[in-house]
Parts: C-alpha cells; sequence; structure tokens
C-alpha cells in the first residue's frame, strides 16, 4: 500500500477531506504538524511526525530522516504554511514534487511579481515599498497611479489588501497593511507592495501540474463585485461564463505564470482579473484553493480534489475532472469583528432547491473578523444546478437564509 505523509497546520480542517481521498485510493496516510496538533497516530500505522514548519529546511530534514524508518511514497502539503515543507521533503527524497525555489517564489507577492515582469506575464504595475516611508509609498504612486492596491507581500485570503483612490487613502492603507501583516506573525521590516487597481471581472483558475503541464480542473467567476476597500470573496461558481476565446486566454495567461514561476509540479490555484478582456495575473499559489472551496470540484465533477492532488504526487495519471455540472459555494463572511455566537437558519438555507451541503466552521466562542483584518469564513456553502446561474441564485436564496450571531466591536447582537 502506498504511504502519503500529509503536511498540515494543526489548525487546519482541511485533513479529513485528504484522509477520506486516501482511503478511495487504497493508500496509507501519515500526518506531519506541529507538536500541539490534536490529529494523532492511528492504531497499526507509523506514527505521527511533530515537525516546525515555520523553519523549512529543519522540517524537510526531519521528513527525510523519517523516511529511513518508514519509507514514503510521497509527500504533500495542503496549505501556505506547508507547501514549502513538503516539496522539499519531496525533493530530499526524490519523490515527484514542486519546485521548492518555484514554490518559495510563490509564497512571496514581490518575488512573484519580479519573475511575472522578467517573463513579460500582463499583471499590474507594482513598486515594493518599506512599511514605514511615507517618501517612497508617495513614489510609488506617481509609478502606479490611483487607484492602487497596497498589500503586505507574504499574507493569503485578502488580508491585509486594501484599495486607496489618493495619497492620504494610501498612507493610511499602508499603515494598517503593516499592522495586519505584523499582527500574523511577519517580520515587521518586511515590505508592503503596492500595485495599479485592475477593473473589471475576478476569476479564479484550479488546476494540477503534472509532468510540467497544467490540467485545468475549473475556472470559477466570482459573480460579486470586488472593488475595495477590502477585497472580501464570498461567492465563486463553476463552469465560468465568459467566453470560450477568454477561458482559453485565461488558462493560457496562467500556464504562462506557472511557468515563469517554476512551480513544476502539483496543485496551483490562481487569481486573475480581466482588464478590457484581457486577463492579469493577481495571485498564484502552490496549492489548492482554500477553506472547504475544494468540495465544490466534486460538486462539479465527482472527483475529489484531494484525490486528484494524491494522484498527482503519487505520480500517477489523476483522474477524469471535466466539469459535468454547474455548482457554486458560498464563503459566509462575519459581517464585522467580534465573538462568534452561532448561526441560524441552516436548516432553511439546507432546505433551498440546489443546495448540496452547509458546513458551519467557526465555533462558538471563537474571535472573527472580515477581510482586511483577518482569514476565514463562518461557513460554507455549496451549491448545483443545471446552468451556473442557477447554481448561483441557490446560494443567494441560501445566504438571505442565514442569521449570524456575533457579539463584539460592532455591537452585541444579530446580523442577518
Amino acid at each position: 500500500m502506498p504511504r502519503v505523509l500529509l503536511v498540515v497546520p494543526s489548525t487546519t480542517y482541511r485533513a479529513e477531506a485528504f484522509l477520506a481521498a486516501a482511503a478511495e485510493l487504497g493508500t496509507e496516510v501519515v500526518v506531519a504538524a506541529e507538536a500541539t496538533s490534536p490529529l494523532a497516530s492511528q492504531p497499526g500505522h507509523p506514527p505521527a511526525l511533530a515537525l516546525d514548519l515555520e523553519d523549512p529546511e529543519t522540517a524537510a530534514a526531519a521528513v527525510v530522516a523519517y523516511d529511513r524508518l518508514h519509507p514514503l511514497d510521497a509527500v504533500v502539503g495542503v496549505d501556505d504554511r506547508s507547501v514549502l515543507v513538503a516539496a522539499r521533503a519531496a525533493a530530499g527524497l526524490g519523490l515527484p514534487h514542486a519546485e521548492p525555489g518555484g514554490v518559495a517564489a510563490s509564497l512571496d507577492k514581490a518575488v512573484t511579481r519580479g519573475l511575472l515582469a522578467q517573463a513579460e506575464v500582463p499583471q499590474p504595475r507594482y513598486v515594493v515599498v518599506p512599511p514605514d516611508d511615507p517618501r517612497a509609498l508617495q513614489a510609488a504612486l506617481a509609478q502606479v497611479g490611483t487607484p492602487c492596491v497596497v498589500k503586505p507581500v507574504g499574507l493569503s485570503g485578502s488580508r491585509g489588501v486594501l484599495r486607496a483612490d489618493d495619497l492620504p487613502a494610501a498612507l493610511a492603507a499602508a499603515e494598517r497593511a503593516a499592522a495586519i501583516a505584523r499582527a500574523a506573525g511577519e517580520a515587521p521590516a518586511r515590505p508592503l507592495l503596492v500595485e495599479s487597481y485592475v477593473a473589471g471581472p475576478e476569476v479564479a483558475v484550479e488546476g494540477v501540474l503534472v509532468e510540467g503541464s497544467l490540467e485545468v480542473l475549473a475556472i470559477f467567476d466570482k459573480p460579486d463585485p470586488l472593488e475595495g476597500p477590502a477585497f472580501q470573496e464570498t461567492i465563486y461558481v463553476t463552469p465560468s461564463r465568459l467566453e470560450q476565446v477568454v477561458q482559453t486566454e485565461v488558462v493560457r495567461t496562467t500556464e504562462a505564470a506557472v511557468r515563469a514561476l517554476g512551480i513544476g509540479a502539483g496543485p496551483v490555484h490562481a487569481e486573475l482579473r480581466l482588464d478590457a478582456g484581457r486577463p492579469v495575473v493577481l495571485e498564484v499559489a502552490a496549492r489548492t484553493i482554500g477553506g472547504r472551496c475544494s468540495r465544490v470540484v466534486e460538486v462539479a465533477s465527482g472527483r475529489r480534489l484531494e484525490r486528484l492532488v494524491l494522484e498527482a504526487a503519487l505520480g500517477r495519471r489523476i483522474a477524469d475532472a471535466r466539469r459535468r455540472r454547474a455548482a457554486g459555494v458560498l464563503m459566509v463572511p462575519p459581517p464585522h469583528p467580534g465573538r462568534f455566537l452561532g448561526l441560524r437558519g441552516v436548516a432553511e438555507a439546507e432546505a433551498v432547491p440546489g443546495v448540496v451541503g452547509v458546513e458551519v466552521t467557526a465555533r462558538p466562542g471563537q474571535w472573527v473578523a472580515p477581510a482586511p483584518d483577518a482569514e476565514g469564513y463562518l461557513a460554507f456553502v455549496f451549491s448545483q444546478g443545471l446552468r451556473p446561474a442557477d447554481a448561483e441564485a441557490a446560494l443567494r436564496r441560501a445566504w438571505a437564509a442565514l442569521r449570524i450571531e456575533l457579539a463584539g466591536d460592532a455591537g452585541t447582537g444579530t446580523e442577518g
């Protein structure tokens, strides 16, 4: 039986989906996480492995040492904190792997921008600036123009990403973005990225690199406008309703971006905007889509995204994941910072025709906040339909049925 080492943070809720996918494949899974992980070893299986994910080099060496006692057939990371450890470990073991240099580049937005610029991949104009330098910021705006977007170089999930329409707003955005980055554990001196704002609809591409070739699993439309000042994502729907010629160009641009970064293998999640119909790359990540959103690929195609990732990591030909039906996911954001008390109306949302699942992920008593201050959602709602419009409509009806209970900065009570 093949054995896969799954590298995860202790706070993840992605492990269960990978374990279920591994069971489908007849694959043994060993979990590697921080020492505080609640994920325990399974009886009759090799012991779980404790790793320091903040030290990828040491963690990868620990995986190589573990392989001597418990041989591994693949090493898989599931999010930004674990993918570099997995890539370095798999490379050290001579297993199929993403290129560590490409993965590292994807984790630093400034490095990503530089590599895309060298490869002449369409992207926003950009300048990298120190976190506390008003003159540098003013000079950056002279180059990128306004409106602009200010963001930390090392965060994901829209954390710290802010639109600014003039210099005073940009100065305030930079101060806030730097504070958010520091609160998230980023080094105080780590720079910020200032980019030109790209108007137009936003899409996401989900794929897996197999032998350097990008297998596209889904192109997602984001029907809710993302115009700032913060960029809170809510709804993804697939298949895309863009014209086929535009979809083809979206894929070509994504492939060019992936080549420029040199990721090489494994999952890819890319975000692009359409500037007068021309795809422009916003982000490229060497991982799958975040949160519970991976389930939408299964709803659309009948194939678990996690299974496809495991198949690729084991060097197998990935199963057919061509879209068969329209599907969507609603990521329910908190309306304001506060203490999560509960989510009412779940049964009503589940009863909406076309809704195929509601998963509440926030825990009672958990402190939550919307973008740009935090990453994460209260719940995920999944839908399917004959057409993308049907899947989207089901999500909006379900959203209207949900009533969020928060106690916090905006007062105590219920938010609809």
